[in-house]
């Protein structure tokens, strides 16, 4: 989790915790936030893809939101486990996929663009599998200066300003210079040990 991500968990779960209550009263499921968040990030491509970015933007939003709700659920109703942390970091890729995937068919005949968006896509898997292969190599707090939160808040933003090239180009630096981050944070752990 980065720094930033770090200082706003605590307002966004204060803010969220009437609903997350309310969530919990209802005997909800963590794990079917995270479905929800899915579908409703499914739902967004075909909007993304046909450029009505106002409503494929919102859907993505509120998938990204059920992404964000279901672990403070989990938290708050003692259900966290290993296989939900498994299932929402699963998820998590899927739902990166499925925005990238509607801006890939959106510029699909624009060709640098299209570039730029499976460039993305690289990125934006390589930077999760580098900190989860240090993790499972024994290597803690591995960081980073762009991380999930960030991207997706600033590719949403420039989404719903019709805008999506910027916020392509700036999700594809950040995700570029956190992947050569971690990869540093690893070389470090690892070969001078």
């Amino acid at each position: 989790m980065s720094e930033i991500t770090r200082n706003l968990k605590p307002y966004f779960e204060s803010l969220t915790a009437p609903l997350v209550d309310f969530l919990k009263e209802l005997k909800i499921k963590p794990d079917y936030l995270s479905y929800l968040g899915v579908l409703l990030t499914l739902f967004s491509v075909p909007f993304l893809w046909e450029g009505n970015f106002l409503i494929g933007g919102i859907l993505a939003t509120l998938g990204s939101l059920m992404d964000a709700l279901d672990g403070h659920l989990a938290r708050r109703s003692k259900s966290t486990s290993p296989f939900g942390a498994l299932l929402d970091s699963t998820l998590d890729r899927i739902s990166d996929f499925l925005i990238l995937f509607g801006l890939a068919l959106h510029f699909a005949e624009k060709s640098i663009w299209l570039i730029i968006t499976l460039l993305n896509m690289l990125f934006w898997f390589l930077v999760s599998y580098v900190k989860a292969r240090l993790e499972g190599l024994g290597v803690k707090k591995v960081g980073g200066w762009f991380e999930r939160p960030e991207r997706l808040i600033v590719l949403l933003i420039f989404i719903f300003l019709n805008k999506v090239e910027i916020g392509l180009i700036i999700t594809l630096i950040g995700a570029f210079i956190t992947f050569l981050q971690r990869m540093f944070i690893g070389y470090k752990a690892l070969k001078l040990n």
